[in-house]
């Protein structure tokens, strides 16, 4: 089972690089859901126009609902995804799978590592009112998008985030993802988001034709020809400085929880460690050994009570974290 273990763990390449992998193989086994409805709402973009987002809504009809954020290629069919609501479902808590723009393959728009915008929307939106309590859980750069969300004007029904395998420093992951070791992760990952791209392509004018956007090979490179020209970015690095969550951590607004795979490939151990030397009273980090990118054994655990497996405690964690010191002073 994954360890918890320090910060100063030494990270085993080949080992990241097995429970990545692994977790690739779990999540391409079909997973049954737990039984939902669709989510819909639409939000306002100042370039795009009527924005529709989608997602998978299951209530278990309590007052709590975590709201569950993918990676970078994900969706809300992502099997970890999938995996924390049935984890909530049996804490007793609604879920919502949420696919950030695009994610869906619908062609809506881009989505990108600090556009926070959709999930303080969903947050406040009609149909979730009914909940007195809201969580979010993302993972990789959906965990960014939580992190970064939690240090701004927040719901006051949000209740604690967590984030699994999040990078902090953009520009640093970008650096290493584009490194040979990763060419395997990269191949795969660009050619699904050069679809995604293509598929808006098809909807309304970008910046870039789909056929250049196909020809990147670094993510950096693909960044600098999509992210930064639909939002307003002078370049890739520019998206990195301005959107990482990083240097913002001082303005947690409400409990964070950060799990870092110590032997993680795609987010290394060394890009985090500089936000988290002196980590803010408000965020909890959690090292775990062995582990991979958004890949653990079904038993890693966070020492709590409850259910095993990192998706269970996680949940377990973030209600946990109800009765914890509130950090909305910053409001």
């Amino acid at each position: 089972m994954a360890t918890r273990v320090g910060p100063l763990a030494r990270p085993r390449p080949l080992s990241g690089h097995f429970w990545t992998l692994a977790g690739y193989a779990r999540g391409r086994l079909p997973a049954r859901a737990p039984a939902s409805r669709p989510f819909e709402l639409s939000v306002r973009d100042p370039v795009a126009g009527e924005v529709r987002l989608t997602g998978r809504h299951t209530d278990a009809g309590g007052e709590g609902l975590v709201v569950i954020l993918h990676g970078i290629a994900g969706s809300s069919e992502s099997a970890y995804a999938v995996r924390v609501a049935w984890a909530a479902r049996e804490a007793g808590l609604s879920s919502l799978r949420l696919n950030m723009r695009g994610s869906d393959r619908s062609g809506e728009d881009l989505f990108h590592a600090g556009l926070t915008a959709d999930l303080h929307a969903v947050l406040e939106c009609g149909e979730l009112a009914r909940y007195r309590s809201l969580y979010v859980l993302g993972y990789s750069l959906g965990g960014h998008v939580a992190l970064r969300a939690a240090t701004e004007e927040v719901s006051a029904r949000l209740e604690s985030v967590a984030a699994i395998c999040s990078p902090l420093d953009l520009s640093a992951c970008a650096s290493a993802f584009d490194r040979p070791a990763c060419w395997l992760y990269r191949r795969r990952i660009l050619a699904d988001l050069a679809e995604l791209y293509e598929r808006v392509a098809a909807r309304r004018p970008l910046a870039v034709a789909p056929e250049r956007v196909h020809r990147a090979r670094s993510l950096r490179e693909f960044d600098g020809l999509t992210v930064a020209p639909r939002f307003g970015f002078a370049d890739a690095e520019d998206y990195y400085r301005r959107m990482s969550v990083g240097p913002r951590l001082q303005r947690l607004r409400v409990p964070a929880l950060l799990v870092v795979g110590v032997s993680d490939p795609l987010v290394p151990l060394a890009t985090l460690l500089p936000f988290l030397d002196s980590p803010p009273s408000a965020l909890s980090v959690e090292y775990l050994d062995p582990g991979g990118h958004v890949g653990f054994p079904a038993s890693a655990g966070l020492g709590l009570d409850g259910p095993r497996g990192l998706e269970g405690q996680a949940v377990a964690w973030m209600t946990g974290s109800r009765d914890a010191v509130r950090y909305h002073g910053h409001r």
